[in-house]
């Protein structure tokens, strides 16, 4: 027996190059501009926060606010999306992050500058952490709804694979452009920066991205209507309880993707490696990443969802495991057994990220319905926003009596328990290549 998905094949007469091509000025590129700023600000915040009299257990609660907004936040933001619709709904966020950076940059900046440091100017940073967070989750859903619609079923994994890389690709290029910018002024440049890219991609989405971007939802007959409410609350319990069962093992793939830039800092650090070697690591890494985006996407279309999810899981999982191993026989090995501890396990957790682009929205799309669909893409964003914010509780948890490569450790079984439990799952409610055989 095959599923819909894998029996009836794509009636869109565009390739696959024209469709992604279609997106790149309306998703592609504005997500690209808005996550350069974005990732030029984060790795700041912390030394901002120093910078303007915060103390380093509260620099560290600073970014505690992400975690909340990502399991707070999704269902409000459902509701404005479904209010107001996507495209207005990103085009108001994206001028909350402008105006929000730009005030950050004539409040805090003469701060940084060594003016005199006041509560005004840890407020101002506090508001924008605030809407930066809000904003994020407008944006992760409003796309991921407007992609569930425009991208055609048939090759719908490579479109979100192809979203999640745009998206790396603006982490690695954030950071550099934000170093510049700092070395030509202060720190406060990064808020400049930040309002620019915004503004560039708020722009694009007015222009590009077309005003009926949810799409009409399918007529529902009148007999169907008419049906007792039971019937409508059956059918809301099976899409959660769907839901919740594809989340319980993506769930720690979110923990080990939370944990990850913790951890391997932490224990590069307790091995005795230079700042330089760490970031050389990481960079490393993210080079791996980008280059699986699309070999990703076409092997979930091609063979289905597990043939991506439970390997990705699997090989974090491993990589964890293999990191609290070496991380602990070669701890006093010196900097070259040290700097293998390191890279090899962390190499291995890139190539399971790098498959796993884009994963995390496609399972979404896939067993959330047509009907609602920003609703239920709210509650799903809901459910992995809890791992978001577990993941960092369970790292300082567990290093308060023991080492982070027990974190490690730790981080890896969840993970490969979550692949394993992946194995069973997606087969039976996701378009799979073993649904397609039987």
């Amino acid at each position: 027996m095959t599923t819909p998905a894998a029996r009836s094949p794509s009636r869109d007469p565009r390739t696959p190059g024209q469709v992604l091509r279609g997106l790149v000025p309306s998703v592609y590129a504005p997500t690209l501009l808005e996550f350069v700023g974005l990732a030029a600000l984060m790795p700041m915040i912390p030394l901002l926060a120093r910078g303007l009299g915060f103390s380093v257990p509260q620099a560290a609660a600073l970014t505690t606010i992400f975690g909340l907004t990502s399991f707070l936040g999704p269902i409000p933001a459902g509701r404005l999306i479904a209010r107001i619709g996507a495209r207005r709904a990103l085009m108001l966020t994206g001028v909350l992050l402008v105006a929000s950076n730009l005030a950050a940059f004539v409040i805090i900046g003469p701060a940084l500058g060594g003016g005199d440091v006041t509560a005004r100017h840890r407020l101002a940073l506090v508001v924008l952490l605030l809407v930066m967070a809000v904003s994020m989750q407008v944006w992760q859903l409003g796309r991921q709804t407007y992609l569930g619609t425009a991208l055609p079923p048939s090759m719908r994994a490579r479109g979100m694979t192809l979203f999640g890389g745009v998206i790396r690709i603006g982490q690695v290029i954030g950071p550099l452009l934000g170093a510049g910018v700092m070395a030509l002024g202060s720190m406060a440049g990064v808020f400049l920066l930040f309002a620019v890219s915004a503004a560039a991609g708020t722009v694009m989405i007015t222009v590009f991205l077309p005003p009926g971007e949810s799409g009409p939802e399918p007529a529902v007959p009148r007999e169907r209507r008419r049906r007792p409410s039971p019937a409508k609350i059956r059918l809301d319990r099976a899409v959660l309880a769907r839901m919740a069962a594809v989340g319980l093992g993506i769930a720690p793939v979110m923990m080990a993707r939370v944990n990850r830039p913790v951890i391997v800092p932490l224990l590069g650090d307790a091995l005795g490696l230079d700042p330089v070697w760490i970031s050389i690591v990481f960079g490393v890494s993210a080079v791996l990443e980008i280059l699986l985006v699309l070999p990703a996407g076409t092997l979930m279309d091609r063979y289905g969802r597990a043939a991506v999810a439970v390997p990705c899981a699997l090989l974090m999982g491993l990589g964890f495991l293999l990191l609290g191993l070496l991380g602990t026989v070669l701890a006093d090995g010196g900097t070259v057994a040290a700097l293998v501890a390191l890279m090899v396990p962390t190499l291995l957790i890139g190539l399971g990220n790098g498959l796993g682009s884009g994963i995390v929205m496609t399972l979404g799309i896939d067993v959330s319905p047509v009907h609602g669909r920003t609703r239920y893409l709210a509650w799903w964003n809901t459910m992995l926003g809890a791992g978001r914010l577990l993941a960092p509780l369970v790292v300082t948890g567990i290093t308060l009596f023991a080492p982070v490569t027990v974190a490690g450790a730790a981080t890896g079984a969840v993970c490969v328990a979550g692949g394993v439990w992946l194995t069973r799952i997606l087969p039976r409610v996701t378009p799979s290549g073993s649904t397609r055989r039987r």
